[in-house]
């Protein structure tokens, strides 16, 4: 005689918004706990004190209020980017190398522009090259997808690697002071091409153009008739095609636009954050971005709050590490720790897990 098992799991049909933040929630405080556990064990300290150092490590000051800020707005930014090619199910893994090249092509033009154009003229400049570049690169493998079939995954990736060689490339010509192998702080003298401070403040306009870019996509993939191609696309390209959706020109136009808010992140970074370009400028975001986007289910305004939390915990992160001793690494288990519970919740809201009645 078979017995039937004490807990039985089933798919949702839906989820109600309170229970979500409950399951999100829940997941985030042990995560918590477990980070503090951790810290517990490797240097024996009070938890209520390893809390309390998270907190500082993002809120503890005026300067690190507006850090956490800038970063957040960097990763929604590239989240909001890749929101549309998920929805598609075009897995576009190759953030990294749009940001690169985005930023790749600001800090050309700062360098050889300089005080030649206006500021403003320079700045609009380099927001509409960045976005034209992170918009090609993000073209060349949908191309090669749309005509060949080719695994979109691996070849955005391998762009990555391309685009890392690329700025490589140019650093060699651009280096300052010579033989340091680094670009340095482009325009430091003039701040031609920097994103000038606004009522005070040194981020306003990162804030203005994210804040836009997220406001226009929430519509665009919400009550849009392309947004409608989009999903319709991603759930199923035979489906499409019977309802006589060009998915070709879906997958162009859908990826053209992806690349291009990437490109645009890239921009952000250079003119209105670090005023340099490396091949660590993107600096994995790119690849975290995914987790925040697939959290939110392409919902750009849920993918702040999530982008905050992921920001808020990797500064607290790296607090605990520098405030107990520990070495830089240890930041990233922590922070691998909360994404571990975070995306674990994702189980929680497909499925509910219920006790098998007799």
């Amino acid at each position: 005689m078979n017995k039937e098992p004490f807990l039985r799991m089933s798919k949702r049909e839906s989820i109600s918004i309170g229970k979500s933040v409950l399951i999100y929630a829940t997941a985030l405080l042990l995560a918590l706990v477990a980070c503090a556990g951790v810290i517990f064990l490797l240097v024996r300290m009070n938890p209520i004190d390893i809390y309390k150092a998270i907190f500082d490590g993002a809120l503890g000051s005026k300067r690190r209020i507006w850090i956490t800020i800038r970063d957040l707005l960097i990763l929604l930014c590239i989240a909001v980017g890749l929101a549309p090619a998920f929805k598609m199910r075009f897995w576009n893994i190759g953030a990294e190398g749009q940001i690169l090249v985005g930023g790749l092509v600001s800090s050309a033009l700062m360098i050889n522009l300089n005080t030649k154009v206006p500021n403003v003229v320079l700045i609009l400049l380099m927001l509409a090259g960045s976005a034209a570049g992170g918009m090609v690169w993000g073209l060349i493998p949908t191309a090669f997808k749309a005509k060949w079939k080719t695994n979109e995954t691996l070849f955005t990736l391998m762009l990555n690697y391309v685009a890392m060689q690329v700025v490589t490339f140019c650093i060699v010509f651009w280096e300052n002071p010579k033989g340091s192998n680094t670009v340095g702080i482009i325009n430091q003298q003039t701040r031609a091409g920097w994103l000038p401070e606004a009522f005070g403040n040194d981020y306003f306009w990162n804030i203005v153009i994210v804040a836009v870019l997220t406001v226009v996509m929430f519509i665009y993939l919400k009550y849009s008739k392309h947004g409608y191609e989009v999903a319709v696309v991603g759930e199923s390209e035979r489906t499409a095609r019977y309802a006589g959706i060009n998915v070709r020109k879906v997958l162009m136009r859908t990826m053209a636009i992806s690349g291009a808010i990437c490109g645009v992140a890239g921009f952000i970074i250079v003119s209105g954050s670090g005023h340099t370009i490396s091949t660590s400028t993107a600096g994995g975001r790119g690849f975290t971005a995914i987790i925040v986007a697939w959290l939110s289910r392409f919902n750009t305004f849920v993918m702040a709050l999530v982008a905050f939390g992921i920001v808020f915990m990797e500064k607290g992160a790296i607090q605990i590490a520098s405030q107990y001793g520990l070495n830089e690494n240890a930041s990233d288990v922590l922070l691998g720790i909360i994404l571990f519970f975070i995306i674990g919740a994702e189980f929680f809201i497909n499925y509910k897990v219920e006790r098998n009645h007799k």
